[in-house]
């Protein structure tokens, strides 16, 4: 994950807003408890969705508690209780991150101190749950087979990554997944590949790393690369758009949907018209504050 899967903080509302932070706070804790107390600075907006919105599909009620952390020794805030769901959420946080680290050593960018700092958690995470560590594992390389391939397809690049995703929503889901919750998974999936992809798209064509808009159009700037490709560009996220929403209307949620609308319809929308101006990411109202 990259962070990329952020809310519309305008049109969020402020019962929404709370409860996005308590949830991330309660992934913060979810993540200590299943890795160690290093593992919680990988803690990423991405999977803090995940949170909330499995918790509403699998129909699992949020308890939020007002309780201390480290960053709020004094003040007491509110914070979702480390349920089940939230601790093995946090061991995907983890894994995701030592992957992601993992990566950036192979692809020579850093990494190192962050692959050492996330190897304890990492090994946790596999020992308590090792199933879905395999999933991440075997996408992961997966994903890396795609890349070293060189591959000029979009579609081809970003499969591993859309593939985890929809292996990922079997795996928590179990009976409750479905046709539609895994069209769901599967298209923030590749989204969330395609967009880091165009995010980066000039820094990998100035270092020569794999880049999937690079293979696919060649490499320049990214102001070059919309205003030759755009409309063809905007319309494979369009479709994307297209498929999250028709995956959403299909899942049956057990609380107030608010929220997750919100990120999906919203939020992933604009993250994705931020990339294709080239403005810098503008950060989100810290949720611990």
């Amino acid at each position: 994950m990259f962070g990329y899967i952020r809310y519309d903080l305008p049109n969020l509302f402020i019962k929404d807003f709370m409860l996005y932070k308590a949830l991330y706070c309660g992934l913060c804790k979810g993540i200590g408890v299943s890795c160690g107390q290093r593992a919680r600075l990988g803690l990423t907006y991405d999977v803090t969705f995940l949170s909330a919105l499995l918790h509403n599909m699998m129909g699992i009620d949020v308890k939020i508690e007002r309780k201390n952390c480290f960053e709020h020794a004094i003040r007491k805030r509110p914070i979702a209780a480390a349920d089940d769901l939230t601790q093995e959420l946090g061991a995907l946080n983890t894994a995701l991150a030592y992957q992601k680290a993992a990566d950036d050593v192979a692809d020579r960018t850093g990494g190192r101190f962050k692959r050492a700092w996330f190897k304890k958690g990492y090994r946790r995470a596999k020992k308590r749950y090792p199933a879905l560590v395999a999933l991440v594992e075997e996408y992961m390389r997966a994903q890396t087979a795609a890349e070293e391939k060189q591959t000029a397809s979009l579609d081809e690049a970003a499969e591993p990554t859309a593939a985890l995703m929809k292996a990922l929503s079997a795996h928590f889901l179990k009976e409750k997944s479905s046709p539609a919750s895994e069209q769901l998974f599967y298209a923030v999936g590749k989204w969330i590949y395609l967009i880091d992809a165009l995010d980066d798209y000039e820094e990998d064509g100035k270092k020569g790393r794999y880049n999937a808009f690079a293979a696919a159009y060649g490499t320049g700037s990214r102001a070059q690369l919309m205003e030759a490709n755009g409309q063809e560009i905007a319309f494979l996220f369009d479709t994307l758009f297209y498929s999250m929403r028709e995956g959403l209307a299909g899942i049956p949620f057990s609380f107030n949907r608010d929220l997750t609308d919100n990120v999906i319809l919203r939020g992933i929308p604009l993250e994705t018209e931020r990339v294709f101006k080239g403005e810098a990411r503008k950060e989100l109202p810290a949720p611990i504050k």
